[in-house]
């Protein structure tokens, strides 16, 4: 069965983040709130839990979650490598709707799904899934919806789709913007002179991310990204 804290009021928010908090603890599933979109959330480092939120959305281990961490500290420990360019998108772009794929660090023992040896960060703009991270480490978080539906803005919205498959909602409103993340392939940069790659464009335009890279931008080639 699971439980719903309407995070905007006191009296519910410190009981939710700790229903939360010990969820996560024994490899169940959350619905958190992000600058984004709703996102359901699993300790990254428990091959049961990730896999419990693939099942979940009904989606397969070539589409591995994002991990979202609380800072750039967390993303050091995640990596193997972050480049110069890729800390100027964190400086311009972090917290906020940006994830980046770069190669994991070699040494964690988690199963994110067919990763091929990356990971794709992100550190979300919302106050309340920052101090929550803070507490459980790095969350693996997919946006809360099944396979080929919309993506929740309202936390009504994921539990009208997901139910008891989540042990515990948080709801925060609506959606800040509603807009999933872009997504960028920045493994290009790790011991070698190549470019960034546009995987989604979402809430950061190509255009913002050109004033920050330049020519690391790869040229859009057309198409559907």
């Amino acid at each position: 069965m699971s439980s719903l804290f309407d995070c905007r009021d006191e009296a519910q928010l410190l009981p939710g983040l700790r229903q939360a908090r010990q969820a996560i603890a024994r490899g169940e599933l959350i619905v958190v709130p992000t600058d984004t979109v709703y996102g359901v959330a699993a300790d990254a480092f428990s091959p049961a839990a990730v896999q419990r939120l693939l099942d979940a959305k009904g989606r397969g281990r070539q589409a591995p979650p994002p991990v979202l961490v609380s800072g750039e500290g967390m993303l050091r420990a995640l990596v193997a490598e972050v480049p110069e360019a890729v800390e100027r998108l964190v400086a311009a772009f972090w917290p906020g709707g940006l994830t980046i794929v770069l190669p994991a660090q070699p040494s964690l023992t988690w199963d994110l799904g067919e990763t091929h040896g990356t990971v794709a960060v992100r550190m979300p703009d919302k106050r309340l899934v920052l101090e929550l991270i803070e507490d459980t480490g790095p969350l693996a978080v997919s946006s809360a919806n099944l396979t080929g539906k919309a993506a929740a803005i309202m936390a009504i919205d994921a539990e009208d789709m997901l139910g008891d498959s989540i042990a515990v909602y948080l709801d925060d409103g609506p959606s800040d913007t509603g807009i999933a993340s872009t997504i960028i392939d920045a493994t290009g940069l790790v011991g070698g002179d190549g470019r960034v790659r546009v995987l989604r464009e979402g809430a950061v335009s190509r255009d913002r991310l050109g004033e920050v890279l330049g020519d690391l931008l790869e040229p859009y080639a057309g198409g559907s990204e």
